[in-house]
């Protein structure tokens, strides 16, 4: 586990890789949510209103402007929560306290769920305001692209934000292992010095001495006996 932290990211301090940050599952998964995203709100935007003969502008989805309002409220929000996240996912690992790690995980678990939820109920709902939509209503096949187009990629919507959820879950679970930090870092302090301290009067010493023998000593000498002279 040498280089891995507190929920999944690199220890603190760590030098981000752009190139393994980019490989990664949930850095793919969240470009392709603000790639969708964006397609829903633009698709909706440019072509989702069309003049039936009179100034006033109508909604694709059988004349229901809640449904096209709908599109385009979670484009626009499915948008810049993927680069907030974004943004938070490469900044992951220089956030040196573990509760503030937990409290975006959280974040994100929360967000990520919620938001499947209401792709969802957006894929539903626009599908069955086009099911109810008469060709009469769409001459010459008016936004006809656009509206296939919006319900197609709010369906992909669901598939990616699920997995961020998931992924954003599984940090959750690695972070339980709190032994790769000690308590300066829960409460986002600088960790302690390992090392005993060479100061004067510092508090930490070295328990066990390690003995040399003094230089140009002759330990293997075997001893000499002298006869006395009387």
């Amino acid at each position: 586990m040498d280089g891995v932290g507190s929920f999944g990211a690199g220890r603190t301090g760590s030098t981000i890789d752009p190139i393994a940050f980019a490989k990664q599952p949930t850095t793919i998964l969240r470009v392709l949510s603000w790639i969708f995203s964006l397609v829903v709100f633009a698709s909706i935007v440019n072509e989702g209103y069309v003049n039936m003969g009179s100034e006033r502008l109508h909604c694709v989805f059988n004349k229901n402007a809640d449904a096209c309002n709908y599109g385009v409220f979670m484009g626009l929000v499915g948008l810049l929560a993927c680069s907030f996240f974004f943004l938070v996912d490469y900044k992951f690992s220089s956030i040196s306290s573990v509760k503030d790690r937990k409290k975006a995980i959280m974040l994100e678990i929360g967000f990520s769920g919620f938001w499947t939820f209401l792709f969802f109920v957006s894929f539903c709902f626009l599908a069955n305001q086009w099911s109810r939509t008469s060709a009469d209503e769409l001459p010459l096949n008016q936004g006809a692209d656009a509206a296939r187009a919006a319900i197609a990629f709010s369906f992909f919507s669901i598939i990616t934000w699920a997995g961020l959820t998931v992924r954003a879950v599984q940090k959750y679970l690695l972070g339980t292992d709190m032994t790769l930090f000690t308590t300066e870092h829960m409460d986002g302090g600088a960790p302690s010095q390992p090392y005993p301290s060479n100061s004067p009067g510092g508090g930490t010493t070295e328990t066990t001495e390690t003995y040399q023998s003094p230089p140009f000593t002759e330990n293997n000498a075997a001893p000499t006996y002298q006869v006395p002279i009387y």
